[in-house]
């Protein structure tokens, strides 16, 4: 049974499956779903806990040992499985369908993995358990769910935020939730009468914001230039390589005047996805994903603006060669079309 992280909750409270399987890269939400469901196992009785942490040399043996036996002093125990890859190889297969063919009610299996993508879930020893368990994938907290995300934690704390603060907040902590977490109790302790305005964000929050090179390709998609250059701007000083922004860029600048070609054929934008998906590398499911934001950057932009893109991009790879003297940040913060302005503007 698949479930979003907010029905976990209410789960738990009408029965304990017997596995658990938590997916994901968000480390706070991560952390924090797998104590919801450690605290109500203990409060009915799995008192003993085994971690395992799976790596090349794991023996899924010990694994089968501990799930068939119980100490003299625990009646109940939780078995987790920490396993950052998602691939537990032929043996670690093997192991888990034994496990799942037999299951006791004594065992709790707690499952910790990075994110899946499809091919592991459709895996003989995922469907197994899945079928039998509860399947959590945990995404991070989009910038337009995140005020409304910090607003809930407050309140499940007795505390309030205007408006104001919230967004604030959400511009100084994006994709950086244990800021979020650390900041948001900081601000407890400052609320007066357990109501945060936006003065006391401004004097509290320190801009603790984290983004990667993919956010700023959406941004751009979307055509938030302020936004962007406030990426940029991070990017800079978390000491990214400017190849690797420009390569991703130029990437998704070529995804974009293919699919402009395809559609101004006649071909259909959903055909027009696969086709650039086999021929540019990229995953069919990411693509269809994104479809929306691509719609959006297409509908802006001309074959011959995306053109341009390329030409501009091509400029700042010499200066990332040393052939130019410009400077490479100076230039994708203030070009009109590699940072994500020209995106937004035609």
């Amino acid at each position: 049974m698949k479930l979003r992280i907010d029905q976990l909750g209410a789960q738990l409270q009408k029965q304990l499956a017997p596995v658990y399987i938590i997916s994901g890269d968000e480390p706070l939400q991560i952390a924090q779903c797998c104590d919801q469901i450690r605290q109500h196992a203990r409060a009915v009785g799995f008192s003993e806990r085994h971690v395992f942490h799976v790596e090349n040399s794991f023996d899924w043996g010990d694994f089968l040992s501990t799930a068939n036996s119980l100490s003299l002093f625990a009646q109940q125990q939780i078995l987790e499985l920490r396993m950052p890859s998602g691939k537990p190889g032929d043996p670690g297969s093997k192991a888990l369908l034994e496990y799942i063919s037999h299951p006791s009610p004594d065992n709790l299996l707690l499952m910790i993995t990075d994110r899946l993508d499809n091919t592991q879930q459709n895996a003989k020893w995922f469907k197994a358990l899945e079928r039998v368990g509860v399947f959590i994938p945990i995404w991070p907290v989009e910038s337009a769910q995140l005020p409304g995300w910090l607003g809930q934690r407050l309140q499940g704390d007795g505390y309030r935020a205007t408006p104001q603060a919230l967004t604030l907040i959400s511009e100084r902590v994006e994709g950086n939730m244990l800021a979020a977490a650390q900041e948001l109790e900081k601000l407890k302790l400052l609320a007066k009468d357990k109501v945060i305005d936006e003065a006391t964000v401004e004097e509290a929050v320190s801009d603790s914001a984290r983004f990667d090179v993919f956010q700023l390709i959406d941004t751009a998609l979307n055509g938030n230039i302020r936004q962007c250059v406030r990426i940029l701007s991070v990017l800079k000083g978390e000491g990214v390589e400017t190849p690797i922004i420009l390569w991703a860029l130029a990437r998704e600048i070529r995804l974009l005047g293919h699919l402009s070609r395809q559609i101004s054929r006649g071909v259909a934008m959903d055909l027009a996805l696969d086709q650039s998906a086999k021929i540019m590398g990229f995953a069919p499911f990411m693509l269809k994903r994104r479809k929306a934001l691509l719609n959006k950057a297409l509908q802006r932009n001309s074959e011959r603006s995306l053109r341009q893109m390329l030409h501009d991009a091509g400029k700042i790879n010499r200066s990332i060669k040393g052939l130019d003297r410009d400077n490479t940040w100076d230039q994708l913060l203030s070009s009109g079309h590699t940072g994500g302005h020209q995106y937004a503007q035609n």
